[in-house]
């Protein structure tokens, strides 16, 4: 954890092939005046691996992190980014969740389909292409070294073109640091995913991100969630952005969270002092 301990409270839940790393930038900014924690899921950064690996799995260790560091009846801004967000969707209807979570930013993901809708490859959409991001999402293949030709591949893939080196740089590290078992044993999980009705159950003010340019979950994702969200507070699409919105805007994206925080959980604490006074 990071931040003054009675301060307003944030969990930061990291996607696929990343770790709490991924969140430097608004662990950072946050930690002044809030409490942010931020944890690795299973596999990921230092959490070890295992052989549960499900959306189940996911959910699980998010109620048990909640549970670990919130204290009853606290409630707080959850942002969850890629695989992060669609933890927060699989723990939805759980009963943690809901007790504790104020309001959710949704950054950079999605609740079906993941592989068929994306455009990884520049192949017209069809089985052609979805068998093809099959086997390059869940390649075995170890991801080596982080080297020029490396950080190109992965820029084009998760990035938007206009992206820093140094943001390039930082995502390339946190990936190719992800052991390449984990990372082929989660990619099963996102090709079967199906968590439409995790996004029908979260019943909290929830905002959403998504980069224009986002090649692993597309603005196709994002609108289907704002369609299907119970209490939707905005969509903001930004403008040649990729997946790593976090890493490539992470002014926007915090300040998304301290706008949900002051809304969600600072106007609720000043509700209840008046209540009780």
């Amino acid at each position: 954890m990071h931040g003054p301990e009675q301060a307003p409270p944030v969990v930061l839940v990291h996607g696929w092939t990343c770790s709490t790393a991924f969140w430097a930038a608004q662990i950072r900014a946050l930690a002044a005046d809030h409490r942010v924690i931020a944890y690795d899921q299973r596999g990921h950064g230092r959490s070890p691996a295992s052989p549960a690996c499900s959306t189940e799995a996911l959910a699980d260790d998010l109620e048990a992190v909640l549970a670990a560091t919130l204290a009853p009846g606290e409630r707080a801004v959850i942002a969850g980014h890629s695989m992060g967000g669609m933890t927060v969707m699989a723990a939805s209807a759980r009963p943690r969740l809901q007790a504790h979570a104020a309001a959710v930013l949704l950054c950079s993901t999605g609740s079906s389909r993941l592989v068929a809708e994306s455009t990884v490859l520049p192949l017209r959409a069809g089985r052609l292409r979805t068998a093809l991001t099959r086997r390059v999402l869940g390649s075995r293949a170890p991801l080596g070294p982080v080297t020029p030709l490396a950080r190109r591949i992965l820029k084009y893939a998760t990035m938007g073109a206009g992206s820093a080196p140094h943001m390039v740089e930082a995502c390339a590290r946190i990936v190719h640091a992800c052991p390449r078992k984990v990372r082929h044993a989660w990619s099963h999980v996102l090709d079967l995913l199906d968590l439409d009705h995790g996004v029908r159950e979260l019943a909290v003010p929830t905002a959403v991100v998504v980069g224009s340019h986002d090649r692993l979950t597309p603005p196709v994702h994002a609108r289907a969630l704002v369609a299907a969200l119970p209490q939707c507070v905005g969509l903001t699409e930004l403008p040649g952005l990729g997946h790593m919105t976090p890493v490539e805007a992470p002014e926007l994206v915090t300040g998304r969270i301290r706008e949900l925080v002051t809304t969600y959980v600072n106007s609720a604490a000043d509700t209840d002092v008046k209540e009780g006074a």
